[in-house]
This record gives structure tokens, C-alpha cells and sequence, in this order.
């Protein structure tokens, strides 16, 4: 039995071809797992002994198993025999969908089954299933996936095997711009605050924009510029957790006035404040503040 300190975590993602498996490798990856797609099942072990000897911390290791290891299918519950016997935890996480599922997704795909041959799609999904009742059995998980979209798929996988850290958070972008100059092309959100009140005609603003507390003292001080500020609040605390449970990694808002300066970076500014009291600092773009 190794030690403790070489210990490395094995989820071996295997199932019928269509049930989502290449999705599940990349939910792994995105947890942060070393994640190796059709590595030999019998080459498994020499890598597992390269992990522990690499320079690299490697602690947590997703393998991609599925019908095109051919023979070498057969070997994979020997080799989780030695991987555990050397005190690696393995564990096997199964995908399967009904035929009526698994046909609809290759009707759309326009793929061939690696099994069909010169016959249909079912054929190669029985014939596949049938080969792989061995592992169905001894897999610690199995994942029916026939009723749910890729986003639930995800987020079961991050509460089964994810850490504590592995929930990222919502990647957020705020940008202010000018319409005179086009609306970024990036933007998911777009908010037109070109109704509030423009500094640029207060003599004393004129030179100063958004950042200036003055000027977004200026702007929030009137009613409608704080009742706007009030329910954009609203709205990103609304949408933002429902954004990042619906797996969405990054979301980019953009918010113009006319030309940029005053009004749509004081709104941003604002904004920014917002979110980093939620928990998500924002990266902030003022795209066209210095333009003239």
C-alpha cells in the first residue's frame, strides 16, 4: 500500500456511446481533473505511477473509458483491482440513456454508432450495451441521462465530485461605451441609460467623467437616476445565480450613454461596488471614456 501523500483520486467515466460522456470529461476538466480520454486500459497503471512520480501535484485523475478500447475493454476491472491495491481510490461512473434517446441524439448528430457497422443505430446501442453490462454492474454510479439537459448533468457531477472550490464562479464582465461609437460586440446584456440627466452639460462636470464622485453624486442624486440604479441591482441579483446555475461561465454587461464618458461609467462604477459585495468581483472595461 502506498503512502497517503501518493495517493491519487481515479473516476473512470465509461458508458454507451451518446450518453454524454465526452460532455462528463469536460465538466471534469472544468473541476480541475487531469482528465485523459481512451488511454489504453492497460497503460493505466504505468500512468498512474508517472503521476505519482511527476513534479506536477496531481491528486485527482478523470479517464475516459468507452467501447473503442476494444480488447483491451476486458482488462479494465483487473486494472481497477491494481489501482486500488496500490491505494489509489477508484471509483467508475456509468452514462447510459434509453434506445430512444441514445437513436434521437445520433438522428442529430448525423454520427455513426462505433458499433452499427453495416447495420442501424439500435443495433450498435444493443450490442454495445451488451458488452458493457460488466461494467454497469461494478460501477459505483450510474447516470441515466435520457431526461435531463447537460446543465443538470453538470451540476450533479460537481456535487458528487467536485471540492469545495470546484462551483466557479460567474465570470463578469461590466463595460461602459458610447453609442456614437457602436454598441461592443461581446455584450449579453445591454442597458441604455442615455434618459438620465448628462453631466456634460453641467459646466463643472463637463471635464470629469463617471469615476468622479461628484459627477455620480450628480447623476444618483436625481430621482430617476437612483431609481434605476436601484432596479438594475435588482435585476443582476435576480439573474446572475440563475446564470451561473444554468452553467453559463461568463456573462459580459454592457451599459451606454452617448459618448461614453459620464453617465454609462458612473452606472458601471456603481455596479461594480454591487457585485463585489456579492461575491463577484467584476472585470471592468470603460471602453470609450478617454475618447473625445
Amino acid at each position: 500500500m502506498r503512502p497517503v501523500k501518493d495517493e491519487i483520486r481515479f473516476i473512470i467515466i465509461t458508458g454507451l456511446s451518446g450518453a454524454g460522456k465526452s460532455y462528463a470529461i469536460k465538466c471534469f476538466e472544468d473541476m480541475g481533473y487531469f482528465c485523459v480520454d481512451n488511454l489504453p486500459t492497460m497503460l493505466i497503471p504505468t500512468f498512474a505511477e508517472l503521476c505519482t512520480q511527476s513534479t506536477r501535484t496531481i491528486r485527482r485523475i478523470a479517464l475516459g473509458i468507452d467501447i473503442r478500447e476494444g480488447e483491451y475493454l476486458d482488462h479494465l476491472i483487473e486494472t481497477l483491482g491494481e489501482l486500488r491495491a496500490r491505494g489509489h481510490p477508484t471509483e467508475v461512473l456509468f452514462l447510459e440513456a434509453t434506445e430512444e434517446a441514445l437513436i434521437r441524439r445520433y438522428h442529430e448528430t448525423r454520427r455513426r454508432h462505433p458499433l452499427a457497422g453495416s447495420g442501424t443505430v439500435l443495433d450498435g446501442i444493443r450490442m454495445e450495451r451488451e458488452r458493457l453490462a460488466h461494467l454497469r454492474e461494478i460501477a459505483d454510479r450510474v447516470i441515466d441521462t435520457s431526461h435531463i439537459t447537460v446543465h443538470q448533468l453538470k451540476e450533479a457531477l460537481v456535487e458528487w465530485y467536485g471540492s469545495p472550490g470546484s462551483r466557479a464562479s460567474l465570470g463578469v464582465t461590466l463595460v461602459s461605451f458610447g453609442y456614437k461609437y457602436g454598441l461592443p460586440y461581446d455584450a449579453d446584456l445591454v442597458l441604455d441609460c442615455r434618459f438620465l440627466p448628462n453631466p456634460f452639460f453641467v459646466e463643472p462636470l463637463k471635464a470629469s467623467d463617471g469615476r468622479d464622485l461628484a459627477v455620480r453624486e450628480f447623476i444618483f442624486g436625481h430621482p430617476e437616476g437612483g431609481e434605476f440604479l436601484r432596479r438594475v441591482r435588482d435585476l443582476l441579483g435576480y439573474l446572475l445565480p440563475r446564470y451561473q446555475k444554468e452553467g453559463k461561465a461568463y456573462l459580459t454587461v454592457a451599459v451606454g450613454c452617448t459618448g461614453g464618458r459620464h453617465r454609462s461609467v458612473a452606472l458601471v462604477e456603481e455596479l461594480r461596488s454591487f457585485l463585489e459585495a456579492q461575491g463577484l468581483p467584476p472585470t471592468v472595461v470603460h471602453r470609450d471614456v478617454d475618447r473625445e
